[in-house]
């Protein structure tokens, strides 16, 4: 099975879009700084199956890794807003032995910067929460993924 695991995208950044939507919204009717992390999050999710050709509820389950965040850095550059249409460019800028480093950055449907980041996450086993190498058929699509 895990021969079968192959990148559908080398070389590039992932674009993924989702609405900003009402339960998002603080009392300033901007989105809640913790909605954002939660976006990147869903995002992040849904980055695998377009980067490594697998979902990450294969890897959890079937594989039984994780790649829980270890250090996170963020900007934020404009309001969320209730109906914008945020498109996340998502890039991996570095892949260590046991770690990679995710680079993402949030625009509305005007093109304008809202939110960029750059988090580290760390492949584990999800039986005891040790850090593994990174397996070959997950590395090759997480090399593929750069923003060239």
């Amino acid at each position: 099975m895990l021969e079968e695991l192959l990148p559908l995208r080398r070389n590039m950044a992932v674009q993924l879009s989702r609405r900003v939507d009402f339960p998002m919204l603080d009392m300033a009717g901007i989105a809640f700084y913790p909605r954002i992390f939660d976006l990147a999050h869903r995002f992040f999710e849904e980055s695998w199956q377009e980067i490594c050709g697998v979902g990450y509820p294969e890897i959890l389950n079937d594989m039984k890794l994780g790649f829980p965040v270890v250090n996170v850095q963020s900007q934020f550059h404009a309001p969320f807003r209730y109906g914008d249409t945020v498109t996340a460019t998502i890039w991996i800028s570095k892949v260590g032995v046991t770690s990679c480093t995710w680079q993402y950055e949030f625009h509305n449907q005007n093109g304008d910067l809202l939110w960029s980041s750059e988090q580290v996450t760390v492949c584990v086993s999800m039986e005891n929460m040790e850090s593994l190498p990174i397996p070959n058929t997950l590395r090759m699509g997480l090399e593929g993924c750069t923003n060239e």
